[in-house]
């Protein structure tokens, strides 16, 4: 009787700690691990159309992850999404002409901003805006300006 104790304690134990890795994964997929705002700061940037971008995404440079996008919201006036992305202040070196892109991680994945560092010896601060920006490819787009294209060279011949 004793031996079936442990067993089930053993067993209870390890179920336990396979709901904890099952958590601590789900967290990490879902991109809720949180970014460190220590000494960070939040930049914006304004897109035409931004896609499938979400809060939460990353910001990055050259591959490397520098930051989170913290708000989407859109403008009234100007009819554009404005992207406010918070850097880690580890990389607080990003020339006032950096550009910003939205990519597509692999063919399906999720949308992210890519930032391209120019050459001024100014650096953007909190607050600051991305002026260059270059807005998400939508695939339907796409495949309309080709059926379009195709169309219009098909009644040419």
């Amino acid at each position: 009787m004793h031996n079936s104790k442990t067993v089930e304690i053993i067993v209870g134990l390890f179920v336990a700690l396979g709901l904890a890795a099952l958590f601590m994964l789900a967290m990490k997929v879902s991109n809720l691990s949180t970014f460190s705002n220590d000494g960070g700061y939040v930049i914006t940037a304004r897109f035409e159309n931004i896609g499938g971008l979400k809060v939460r995404s990353p910001v990055t440079v050259a591959g490397v992850r520098v930051g989170r996008i913290s708000n989407i919201g859109f403008d009234n006036t100007t009819y554009e999404a404005v992207v406010s992305m918070n850097i880690s202040g580890d990389y607080n070196t990003l020339p006032t002409d950096t550009s910003a892109s939205i990519f597509t991680a692999g063919l399906l994945g999720e949308q992210y901003v890519a930032l391209e560092p120019g050459g001024d010896e100014k650096y953007l601060q909190q607050g600051g805006e991305v002026r260059l920006t270059q807005s998400a490819i939508v695939l339907e787009q796409v495949i309309g300006q080709f059926l379009y294209s195709q169309a219009e060279g098909g009644d040419a011949k």
